[in-house]
């Protein structure tokens, strides 16, 4: 789960206009627990006024699929079911997010899984507002009981879920926001619109180019508790790619000289403890790069790394802070910044 409050990436939207015929029009709101904005470049006569609208309308209906915090969202009906003969029958919306998320699970080794929600809670990081604090080993055998994406069966033909564990519950935090954006990306360009770029959150897709020829470009956060939102730590340029960035350095709580995050091992049950504070990964999807860097916060460089040079159109960049401070960064083959 990623920390919902503070947005990881500072866009870059200042630039030089090229004639008259480029229009710079900008809609921003709430959604998800955080804020959004969407820069579309348009022709001096389209009219844009009527995408604000649309795109909230847009994210009301993702939330009402995937928000655990809207009671009678489907994931909530999900969660609340016990029944594990009964086949739970889902929307598109929530069907896309299951399939990539299942692909995840597959390619990250079960670094990434969405059904951890027990581990988050157990550990003060959940939605309950619990306590922040170290818990028991009995209590985290436990919880890890519950966990476990294959307890899940997905049927895409018949687009529905199934449980095969009655405890096992589904949060899909750590993807839901990039699926807003690829949502409203592809909103963006059935209205007409071919260059454009969206955030929900810190996550972004940037559609071409800017109007001045130039690729958009979009900074990453110092990954330091004492460093400001604003604090540019990298530059990265996007033409036609997501940015998505996790990151455990504003979440967390110390005990016995050890430092606790938010970003959960779901192999273990416990925070993760590899120095990972940072990683950004660009992809042709901003679903599948949300789902990733969460996932490669777990894995570390070691494994990561490998994973990802072997996908296609996919780089990352992981940053492990070192016992001394230092950070250290660990690109993939293909990743470039601007500084």
């Amino acid at each position: 789960m990623k920390h919902r409050f503070y947005p990881i990436f500072i866009v870059f939207f200042a630039f030089v206009l090229v004639g008259c015929q480029n229009e710079e029009v900008m809609f921003t709101g709430e959604t998800m627990g955080t804020t959004y904005h969407v820069k579309v470049i348009a022709g001096s006569l389209k009219r844009t006024s009527y995408l604000k609208e649309k795109i909230d309308n847009r994210l009301k209906e993702i939330n009402l699929s995937m928000s655990i915090f809207t009671p009678d969202s489907e994931i909530s009906k999900f969660n609340a079911l016990r029944d594990t003969n009964k086949k739970f029958y889902i929307s598109d919306d929530f069907m896309q997010v299951m399939t990539t998320a299942e692909n995840l699970y597959g390619i990250t080794q079960g670094a990434w899984d969405g059904t951890i929600s027990p581990l988050v809670n157990l550990w003060g990081f959940g939605k309950d507002k619990r306590e922040k604090q170290m818990p028991t080993q009995e209590e985290v055998v436990r919880e890890f009981k519950k966990v476990g994406f294959h307890q899940i069966e997905i049927s895409a033909k018949g687009k529905y879920l199934r449980k095969k564990n009655p405890e096992v519950t589904l949060n899909l935090g750590s993807i839901a926001k990039g699926y807003g954006v690829d949502q409203l990306s592809e909103l963006i360009e059935k209205n007409g619109f071919k260059n454009y770029i969206v955030e929900i959150g810190g996550e972004i897709y940037a559609s071409r180019l800017r109007p001045d020829g130039k690729p958009w470009r979009a900074g990453i956060n110092t990954p330091k508790a004492e460093a400001g939102v604003r604090e540019v730590y990298k530059v990265v340029s996007l033409e036609n790619q997501a940015l998505a960035t996790s990151g455990d350095y504003r979440n967390f709580f110390q005990s016995g000289g050890y430092r606790y995050s938010h970003i959960i091992d779901p192999k273990t049950g416990f925070p993760i403890q590899n120095g990972v504070v940072s990683v950004s990964v660009i992809a042709d999807n901003c679903t599948f790069a949300d789902g990733l860097a969460t996932a490669l916060m777990v894995l570390g460089p070691e494994i990561g790394i490998p994973i990802v040079n072997n996908l296609k159109d996919v780089e990352c960049l992981i940053i492990v802070q070192q016992s001394d401070g230092y950070l250290r960064e660990f690109p993939s083959k293909g990743f470039k910044t601007e500084g």
